[in-house]
């Protein structure tokens, strides 16, 4: 049976391939894009040798891919906490205003290519919407103003604060001597230096802003996205903060513009979902029969059950995919409420509501539809203890008693049972063997299958002197 493709499939299809397509943006150009990429292939073929029916080769991908997981949190622990705090929708709200340059790019352009003629090397870091927590290490505390005078101390070359990077946020120098994560990527010209790599490599994990002054060659270079951009004079690069701290609400982008920009990918990736989809739903469709135990609840104090008919019950279940769990492999019983039955026979109807099923699979049907079960009122009473003796006592001891301790006990159960019994007796007991004076610990024998006899404790059984009646 072919499956059938529901809205809640196409809705399923576009937000896995919008989320997908999110993970290719922050991550495109960094490693982890590439681990991405071999994780996605390693899936394909787990799949394809499932549906080829190598089972060896499918159960070794499917053990290897709980390691990976593991090995992927550890290794790549800082980007996902990075790319959580950029699915945040509170972060908007949360964090502080970014408006805090204010006219202090001037006195920072002017010095950064004063150090450029120098040969002075220098990085800076402007943080602006996603924290630095995570992926600046090592730095040493300033929050300081910002002033020439500072930030030619901090990069002098020779000062303790030169190596490193400095870190600006929220209009003051935070931090000094920072270690910044180093770009991977094999694309950077073998030119550029520690300074940039490192400038690369936080850009490619942030939106922060990152100038790199370079030693060798007097340069000034502003570092965004994963891309370096070259400044030629100091109001190229004064006009280029402005315009990232300062510029007004970029002009609305139309769906259709967002729809139909970066089309390759975003095809590519809508193509690997479907492909995905249709692997997990190729048993969509397929029933099997199980058999659920049914387990009532609630049933009214007053009452006690006696009878349940039938005791069990056939559900049909369809798989909606192969992720499922298959259905043989379920415990699945049917919790039914009774909390509504009446003494005498009820009628309860099993519905789909009393099962839990995990997801993927849905019930087509349930037989019987109903079952009956039946109820009688509970009833509690005390009734006498009697000893069991076997043979008889002693010539020497006839004229003694044999009593219980306690001499009653109480009982509940069905009021048509409880009613009928009369008396309860203990564990069988050789009387040939009794002695005055001494104590014997016996049960009471196991009562009828509804009725309770409250009382765990053994029964004393010792002999007495005979009361005389007069």
């Amino acid at each position: 049976m072919a499956p059938t493709i529901r809205i809640q499939d196409i809705a399923d299809i576009l937000i896995m391939t919008f989320l997908l397509y999110q993970l290719y943006t922050w991550f495109r150009g960094t490693r982890a894009i590439q681990v991405l990429l071999g994780l996605g292939f390693v899936t394909l073929i787990y799949f394809a040798t499932r549906f080829l029916g190598l089972y060896m080769t499918s159960w070794v991908l499917q053990e290897l891919g709980t390691v990976l997981i593991i090995l992927i949190i550890v290794v790549f622990q800082a980007e996902i906490r990075q790319t959580l705090y950029r699915f945040s929708l509170l972060r908007h709200i949360l964090d502080s205003s970014q408006d805090t340059q204010h006219g202090q790019f001037q006195e920072i352009a002017e010095t950064i290519f004063s150090m450029a003629a120098r040969r002075t090397g220098a990085l800076l870091v402007f943080q602006r919407s996603e924290p630095m927590n995570e992926l600046v290490s090592n730095g040493v505390q300033l929050d300081s103003e910002i002033s020439p005078q500072m930030l030619e101390s901090i990069f002098y070359d020779g000062a303790p604060l030169h190596d490193g990077a400095a870190l600006i946020k929220d209009g003051r120098i935070a931090l000094a001597s920072c270690h910044l994560p180093l770009s991977i990527s094999p694309d950077i010209p073998q030119n550029l230096g520690t300074r940039h790599r490192a400038a690369l490599g936080l850009s490619e994990r942030s939106d922060a802003v990152i100038v790199v002054v370079s030693e060798e060659r007097g340069e000034v270079s502003l570092v965004t996205g994963g891309k370096l951009q070259l400044m030629k004079s100091t109001a190229e690069l004064i006009t280029a903060l402005d315009e990232m701290f300062h510029s007004d609400k970029p002009a609305p982008i139309s769906v259709r513009e967002k729809i139909f920009s970066n089309l390759l990918p975003k095809m590519a990736l809508l193509l690997g979902v479907c492909v995905f989809w249709a692997l997990i739903t190729m048993r969509q469709g397929q029933i099997t029969t199980v058999t659920a135990p049914v387990i009532l609840h609630g049933i009214p104090e007053g009452l006690i059950l006696l009878k349940t008919t039938p005791e069990e019950v056939n559900v049909q279940l369809k798989s909606l995919s192969s992720l499922s769990t298959p259905p043989s492999k379920l415990d699945l019983t049917a919790e039914l409420d009774a909390t509504k039955t009446k003494e005498g026979q009820t009628s309860i109807r099993v519905q789909s509501s009393d099962f839990s099923l995990p997801s993927g699979l849905s019930i087509t049907g349930i037989s019987p539809s109903s079952i009956r079960i039946t109820t009688e009122r509970k009833l509690r009473k005390s009734v006498p203890v009697k000893a069991s003796l076997k043979g008889k006592l002693p010539a020497n001891l006839s004229s003694m008693q044999v009593v219980c301790e306690p001499n009653s006990v109480d009982i509940e159960g069905p009021a048509s049972q409880v009613t009928a019994i009369e008396s309860v007796l203990t564990d069988d007991i050789d009387a040939t063997r009794l002695k005055k004076g001494n104590e014997y610990q016996k049960n009471i024998r196991p009562l009828q299958k509804q009725v309770t006899l409250l009382r765990e404790a053994p029964v004393t059984i010792r002999l007495t002197a005979r009361v005389k009646r007069r």
